[in-house]
C-alpha cells in the first residue's frame, strides 16, 4: 500500500518506498510545480501513464551519471570535434524549452504512448519560468533536432529526457550538457533509473541512502550561472571531450571560442540515438 497524499501533505519517509515496483512511493492526483519542488530535495520524482493518478518514485539503487565520468567512445568524439567548429549546428541553452518537452514526448518506436503529458509540460514548463528547469539544444540549419531537459536544484541536476532527430544529436547535447555542469561544480546527474544505454555512457548505480543524502547536500548549494549561458553558442563546451582520453581534460588549453564562454562565466567557470 502507498500513500495518497493530499495537497500540501508531505512525502513519505523514502524507506517507506515499495520493493516492487521499486521504489513506488506515494501518489498524488495531478502534478504542478508545488508538487515537483516538494519532491526533487527528497530524490523523489513523477512517473505515470496519463490518466493515471501521478506515481511518485524513488528506486533504489538510483542510476547517476558523475559529471566526471563521461564515457566518450572514438566515434562520438570525432563527432564531438566536427561540431566544435560547425557553423551550421549551435547548441543553445533554454531557447525553446517547451518544444524540447514536446519533441521528447513524441511517439518512439517500440513504444506505446508517452508519459510527458500536456499536465507535465506545464509544471516542467513553471519552473523552467522560474530558471530551475533548463534544456540544452541542438539546432541544425535553424531546426531544432536533438536536446535535453531536467530540473537544476542548487549544484544538483535531475535529468529528464532526451530526444534526437538526426544521430548522435541527444548525446551531442548530453556532452554539452555534462560539460557545463563540470565547469560549474554540479557533481552528477540524476539518472532514475538504469537503462544499458545510460551505463554505457558512464552512468553507475548508487544505493538510494547515498544518493538521497548526496541531494540533499547539492540543493543546499549556490547553483551554476545559468544566464551567463544564454544567448551564446555553446559548441566549445565540447572541446572538454575532444582529448584522446575519456572523460574531461582538466589541463586542456582554453581554445578560441572559449573566451566567450569565460568572460560570461564567473571565475572562468531515457533511450536515444
Amino acid at each position: 500500500m502507498i500513500a495518497w497524499l493530499e495537497p500540501g501533505e508531505p512525502f513519505p519517509d523514502v524507506g517507506a518506498a515499495l520493493v516492487s515496483p521499486n521504489g513506488l512511493l506515494a501518489a498524488t492526483a495531478q502534478v504542478n510545480a508545488r508538487w515537483l519542488l516538494a519532491a526533487y530535495p527528497r530524490g523523489i520524482f513523477p512517473w505515470y501513464s496519463e490518466g493515471d493518478p501521478v506515481l511518485w518514485w524513488c528506486p533504489d539503487p538510483r542510476m547517476v551519471l558523475p559529471t566526471g565520468g563521461l564515457r566518450v567512445t572514438r566515434s562520438l568524439r570525432k563527432t564531438l570535434r566536427a561540431v566544435l567548429d560547425d557553423p551550421q549546428r549551435e547548441l543553445r541553452l533554454d531557447t525553446d524549452f517547451e518544444a524540447v518537452m514536446r519533441a521528447c514526448a513524441a511517439p518512439r518506436a517500440g513504444q506505446e504512448g508517452t508519459w510527458i503529458s500536456a499536465e507535465i509540460v506545464a509544471a516542467y514548463g513553471a519552473l523552467a519560468r522560474r530558471d530551475l528547469a533548463h534544456s540544452i539544444e541542438l539546432w541544425q540549419d535553424g531546426r531544432l533536432v536533438g536536446g535535453a531537459y531536467g530540473v537544476s536544484l542548487g549544484r544538483m541536476f535531475f535529468g529528464e529526457s532526451m530526444f534526437s532527430t538526426v544521430r548522435d544529436a541527444s548525446k551531442i547535447a548530453l556532452a554539452t550538457l555534462v560539460a557545463l555542469l563540470q565547469r560549474e561544480g554540479v557533481p552528477m546527474i540524476d539518472c532514475q533509473q538504469r537503462t544499458a544505454h545510460l551505463a554505457s555512457l558512464g552512468a553507475r548505480e548508487i544505493g538510494r541512502r547515498e544518493f538521497c543524502a548526496q541531494v540533499a547536500r547539492q540543493v543546499q548549494e549556490p547553483p551554476p550561472d545559468w544566464q551567463a549561458y544564454r544567448g551564446i553558442r555553446l559548441n566549445p563546451l565540447l572541446a572538454a571531450h575532444a582529448s584522446g582520453a575519456d572523460g574531461i581534460d582538466e589541463n586542456r588549453a582554453d581554445g578560441p571560442d572559449d573566451a566567450a564562454l569565460a568572460s560570461r562565466a564567473p571565475g572562468a567557470r531515457h533511450e536515444v540515438d
